[in-house]
């Protein structure tokens, strides 16, 4: 734990890690707190993709955490990213919400619903047959398929939604290709969040609730990586994979003591 507590800087989940839907889990802000009284660096790193860093900074300020929007990197930013340097000015048809459409907007991207360059999916509330409909014979004519992030389910208060995995499968069966997710576990999105925080890899932690993307991005990056079973991932799961996280604890409550 020492060691933990000594690293410079925290990337950190926020599904199933700071918050379930609308309600603050237990320790978060008191984990929170810690890191600012600290001095660590620290960057919330989420596959969801539906808010922009302002939304969830607004989101975390009515749970009563405060910090500013530059703590936010989502799977809608990378996505946004990488798109911008394979395809300068291209274009897309999104399945996804606000946060995805305005990033892809910024990052110089036009939406298409004829011929896009690409068919990009994010978690999407209004997902429907239509859509999928359209977005499969898109695909057909190809458009390249691309996923925000690989997660099947994601936690809520009630208990878990299909998240984009589940939501793009259907298309990939139906063309039979195969989508790039840019989320995590993808190392690149990492990467991306080391340069951000300005910090090494052995100076980081990784925080999340997720054997298949938090835990496995840190393995694969090489940064030291902290299950907490406050979401998805429970403890009698952890032998089911092929590799184990550095620490495991119940909360990020249990980070700072």
């Amino acid at each position: 734990m020492e060691n933990m507590q000594s690293k410079n800087a925290f990337i950190c989940d926020m599904d199933g890690v700071i918050y379930h839907g609308n309600k603050l889990l237990p320790g978060a802000l008191e984990f929170v707190k810690w890191l600012q009284d600290e001095g660590k660096k620290f960057l919330f790193v989420t596959n969801a993709s539906e808010r922009s860093p302002m939304e969830l900074q607004q989101k975390l300020s009515r749970l009563g955490i405060e910090v500013t929007k530059n703590h936010f990197y989502t799977s809608a930013l990378a996505t946004a990213g990488f798109l911008k340097s394979q395809c300068p000015g291209g274009s897309a048809y999104v399945i996804g919400e606000a946060g995805l459409i305005n990033a892809l907007y910024d990052a110089g991207f036009s939406m298409n619903d004829v011929n896009p360059d690409y068919v990009v999916v994010g978690d999407y509330r209004g997902y429907n047959m239509e859509t999928l409909i359209h977005a499969v014979n898109l695909v057909r004519r190809g458009a390249k398929l691309i996923g925000t992030n690989p997660d099947l389910t994601g936690p809520v208060e009630n208990g878990i939604a299909p998240s984009t995995g589940a939501l793009i499968s259907p298309i990939e069966l139906s063309t039979g290709r195969k989508a790039y997710f840019v989320g995590k576990p993808n190392p690149l999105m990492m990467r991306i969040a080391l340069k951000k925080l300005d910090c090494k890899r052995e100076e980081t932690v990784i925080v999340g609730d997720r054997m298949d993307t938090d835990i496995i991005a840190g393995i694969e990056s090489e940064i030291d990586t902290v299950l907490v079973l406050s979401g998805v991932t429970k403890r009698e799961d952890i032998e089911l994979f092929a590799y184990s996280p550095h620490y495991i604890l119940d909360g990020v409550g249990d980070i700072p003591f």
